[in-house]
């Protein structure tokens, strides 16, 4: 765990812990693993998974390509299985490149793809593919979401928070963007919106371990108005 923190720019932001069954696990940047081997854990009834799934279908003028679809959803249904095994990653990569070679619309591929780059920190190579699953998808929340963590990660805030808005406005139940948004909003000083969308986070998951976190959170920018206001009178 120290050896992860250590990578970790922002541990408040990125870090969670969950408990499954006895077993305890670790969240960094929307990825679950094993905190000691560091082995990638996918819960195939996680969020996350749901909005990599949950991808627009096909218009009927488009149907000449199924065959390479399908090839598609294999190769990305090899790069799920690879990472949850906790197979060598390039193996994985190798995979999803596979799925984009047979479709570049593979949506899910480009956004496992950049997900991966985006941990080795390799911030050109994930934000070519975060941008290319938004290309051909231009309405894809978890795209947008996972491209402002990348802004955001490298300090570029403006940017960070037109992707994290539009998650929110493209799914206004995206309980994570709404947090990050908060998190940006706070950093930046911009106390209402702060609050504003740690209020929306806390109506969507309630909760959570990051939820006493988010009232904390409010209650501290509540005070800090409130001395301001009486400072300045």
């Amino acid at each position: 765990m120290r050896d992860r923190i250590r990578e970790v720019a922002d541990p408040l932001k990125e870090l969670k812990v969950f408990t499954d069954g006895r077993r305890i696990g670790v969240q960094v940047g929307g990825r679950r693993m094993e905190p000691v081997t560091g082995q990638l854990l996918i819960d195939f009834e996680s969020d996350y998974l749901k909005k990599l799934l949950s991808l627009p279908e096909p218009s009927a003028g488009k149907q000449a390509g199924e065959k390479k679809r399908k090839e598609a959803e294999t190769w990305f249904a090899r790069g799920l299985e690879l990472e949850q095994t906790g197979a060598p990653i390039e193996q994985a990569i190798e995979a999803y490149k596979n799925a984009i070679e047979a479709d570049p619309a593979s949506v899910g591929a480009l956004v496992n793809l950049g997900t991966i780059f985006f941990h080795k920190r390799k911030w050109k190579e994930a934000e070519k593919y975060y941008r290319q699953a938004i290309e051909h998808h231009p309405e894809y929340a978890l795209a947008h979401f996972n491209l402002g963590n990348l802004f955001d990660e490298r300090g570029e805030w403006e940017q960070a928070r037109e992707h994290y808005q539009r998650a929110v406005e493209l799914d206004p139940r995206y309980a994570d963007a709404h947090y990050n948004l908060a998190l940006l909003y706070r950093n930046l000083g911009q106390t209402l919106l702060a609050v504003k969308h740690w209020q929306i986070y806390l109506n969507l998951d309630p909760g959570s371990e990051w939820a006493a976190i988010a009232r904390r959170e409010v209650e501290a920018l509540r005070r800090s108005a409130l001395i301001s206001r009486s400072g300045g009178e």
